[in-house]
């Protein structure tokens, strides 16, 4: 596509920029390896939702395709853009969201929060429990789990005291077994590990539909 060589490139995303690096500074160039802007940070990333996250000796921040400036606050870290919404995390060690301007969405911090994904982000409160947010902030459910996952396909991976489980848009568990590990759902099936180390395919209800390694379980 180009002449010119990098020490690292990483992929074209919309509008057709790629981020690059080369002798320890980074930037963005276009389809014909020419570069966007004139400045160079410590480390670029991808462009999503028309940001892209950068860092230099201030801190992070997201820019335009232009190369200007989002907004004028900078981060100890920031996400990558989705749905229209950005996790970042402040010099403080604090968790919030962000909208396109750098605009904090709904006035709270969290200890972690998530990307959102199908407009429900994971949050985790101070004292280690998760839950599911919307976008302006409100709870999902009000089911707390010790570790929590996104929804996919109507359920999420879910962890209480005894063990993960997959648990649905109200946060109910949708079987009454536990694991030590358990994937999303596949075209209505999982595959998860048992806490022997025992792995067996499972169906949305939680019956065992194919035993994969070890002993078979009633």
């Amino acid at each position: 596509m180009y002449a010119t060589r990098f020490d690292e490139v990483l992929s074209f995303h919309e509008p057709g920029l790629a981020a690059v690096r080369l002798g320890g500074a980074g930037w963005h160039i276009r389809e014909d390896g020419s570069p966007v802007y004139d400045k160079r940070y410590v480390r670029v990333f991808g462009f999503y939702d028309h940001r892209a996250a950068v860092v230099d000796e201030g801190g992070w921040v997201h820019i335009a395709p232009s190369g200007e400036e989002a907004y004028r606050d900078r981060f100890a870290w920031c996400g990558n853009f989705q749905e229209g919404l950005c996790t970042v995390r402040s010099r403080d060690g604090a968790y919030r969201h962000i909208d396109l301007e750098g605009v904090a969405v709904h006035g709270r911090d969290w200890r972690y929060a998530g990307d959102f994904r199908y407009s429900v982000a994971v949050v985790q409160r101070d004292d280690g429990l998760s839950t599911h947010i919307t976008r302006n902030g409100k709870l999902v459910h009000e089911r707390w789990f010790v570790d929590l996952d996104v929804f996919h396909k109507a359920f999420a991976r879910a962890r209480d005291e005894e063990g993960w489980m997959h648990v649905d848009r109200r946060g109910v568990p949708v079987y009454a077994r536990r694991f030590a590990t358990v994937e999303p759902f596949y075209n209505g099936q999982a595959r998860v590990e048992r806490f022997d180390g025992s792995r067996e395919i499972i169906d949305e209800a939680g019956s065992t539909l194919v035993q994969l390694r070890g002993v078979t379980h009633d």
